[in-house]
């Protein structure tokens, strides 16, 4: 089961571009919550905290917005193409009794056995999306990948998550492989003959040709 996290927030009145700037000059990353059949609220939250609560292992969160408590998830999240800081963000309220589709983080545990004889490891997907109870969401998905061998892999089917958990991801879509390793076929050397050599040996031909003509003239 995931643990809920408490992400403090604030409500705004502002909304227009500029006090959105003007926020984010503060620190401050301007904030969306909405629940079906339930007005938005126009929040905010201070970014240090944002980045901590995204950072946790926690996939529920739980907001308070005057006296009553909501249960979210991060449904969206809008980065700066440059910088890449956090610009604003959407929370998308649940009820505890009705399924939630979430992604799940994928840990990888062990060296594979195909490791040891020289295959490289590649992992595809590093997370799982499944759709289950608030209170059976997986905090994390552990992969023990101590006997997979050499030209093997582990796909998304292999996962078993018990009853409770649907997994939503396509069965086939394979999470990580041992691979045997490229070589690089180095290309072939072909000496190249500068201009002015090429010229010499011709115009050496040339004069072996004309001392030819002159002898047997003679």
């Amino acid at each position: 089961m995931s643990n809920e996290y408490i992400l403090e927030v604030s409500e705004r009145e502002d909304i227009g571009s500029g006090s959105v700037n003007k926020l984010r000059r503060q620190g401050l990353v301007p904030a969306n919550y909405y629940f079906h059949g339930s007005g938005n609220h126009n929040l905010v939250v201070d970014q240090k905290v944002l980045y901590t609560a995204m950072h946790s292992d926690a996939h529920i969160f739980v907001i308070n917005l005057g006296k009553k408590k909501y249960h979210v998830q991060i449904k969206d999240v809008q980065y700066h193409p440059v910088t890449d800081e956090i610009m604003h963000i959407d929370l998308m309220g649940f009820k505890m009794t009705d399924k939630i589709t979430i992604t799940v983080p994928i840990v990888i545990n062990g060296e594979a056995a195909g490791v040891k004889e020289g295959g490289v490891l590649a992992q595809n997907i590093n997370q799982v999306e499944v759709t289950c109870l608030p209170t059976a969401v997986p905090d994390k998905i552990e992969i023990d990948v101590a006997e997979l061998e050499l030209n093997n892999h582990i796909s998304v089917a292999d996962l078993d998550l018990g009853e409770d958990v649907e997994i939503t991801t396509n069965l086939e879509t394979v999470i990580i492989a041992v691979q045997v390793p490229t070589t690089e076929v180095e290309p072939e050397v072909v000496e190249e003959v500068e201009e002015g050599e090429e010229l010499e040996e011709d115009e050496e031909g040339e004069e072996g040709e004309a001392d030819e003509d002159v002898e047997n003239e003679g």
